[in-house]
């Protein structure tokens, strides 16, 4: 039995730095890093793979975006990932989640041809710079997928044919199974990420990864970008410095002070 596992992955602004904008308005990523939470379905995918020992677990990472892009998969091959696919293409530039789908979607259906079918989708909850969450649901519906999304645990179903999976929703927790081929979108609270060791990021420099252009996926340029994006950014303003905080020196009555303040501020 043989299963073949996609984890898109994204290289985005440090998310513990501020947000810069170019001037055509679009992201700053001179100084960005693989997203945090697409960490956490590529630890998913190669725990799945260590769960089933006897199946033949294939896991490639794929990104759209610019030369930067690159180390996004390369940070993926090192967790563990088998093969790396890079989209990168001028006309991708002001692309928005419309046409971010689409790409990746092509770019998956390019992956199915190279290695034998598609079983799984695992994607982030969302990514850190765009924050809107509808790209797993957007696969799903390119691909003709089921699709599962804030998947709390993510487990092997009967034959492995399939998941057993967790959602965590307001008032109870669903437990749910889901049969391939499956797009599955996995929350910060699945797992915990594992770190590359040294004999895994040496590993990753010998394992495959290509480069493609839109053309080698048959997508059309000119319906990717931002003369084809349907949402773009139209301003954007620094947010202003923080305020400096009200500070209590406890000379015995600390407390009343602290009162006073949460009551001025309607917070008692």
């Amino acid at each position: 039995m043989s299963v073949n596992i996609v984890v898109p992955v994204k290289y985005v602004p440090d998310a513990q730095k501020q947000r810069q904008f170019r001037e055509d308005l679009t992201v700053d990523r001179s100084d960005a890093i693989l997203s945090e939470l697409d960490e956490y379905p590529l630890e998913a995918a190669l725990a799945l793979r260590e769960a089933a020992p006897e199946a033949e677990v294939t896991i490639v990472a794929v990104t759209v975006g610019p030369d930067e892009a690159a180390g996004a998969v390369k940070k993926a091959l090192q967790m563990g990932a088998d093969a790396a696919f890079h989209v990168n293409d001028a006309a991708l530039a002001g692309s928005d989640a419309l046409g971010t789908s689409a790409v990746l979607a092509a770019a998956i259906q390019h992956v199915g041809e190279e290695h034998g079918g598609v079983d799984l989708v695992l994607t982030g909850l969302a990514s850190t710079d765009g924050e809107m969450s509808v790209v797993p649901a957007m696969l799903a519906e390119r691909l003709d997928f089921a699709l599962v999304s804030r998947a709390g645990t993510v487990e092997w179903g009967e034959d492995h044919n399939g998941l057993a999976l967790t959602r965590a929703t307001a008032d109870a927790t669903q437990t749910v199974a889901v049969s391939f081929p499956a797009v599955v979108s996995v929350t910060d609270q699945a797992n915990e990420p594992r770190y590359p060791n040294f004999k895994a990021i040496m590993a990753a420099k010998k394992k495959p990864s290509a480069v493609l252009s839109l053309a080698e996926i048959g997508v059309d340029p000119t319906a990717v970008g931002r003369d084809a994006a349907a949402a773009s950014v139209q301003s954007a303003t620094a947010r202003p410095p923080r305020a400096a905080g009200t500070k209590v020196q406890d000379e015995g009555e600390a407390g009343v002070q602290l009162a006073a303040y949460l009551a001025e501020q309607r917070l008692l």
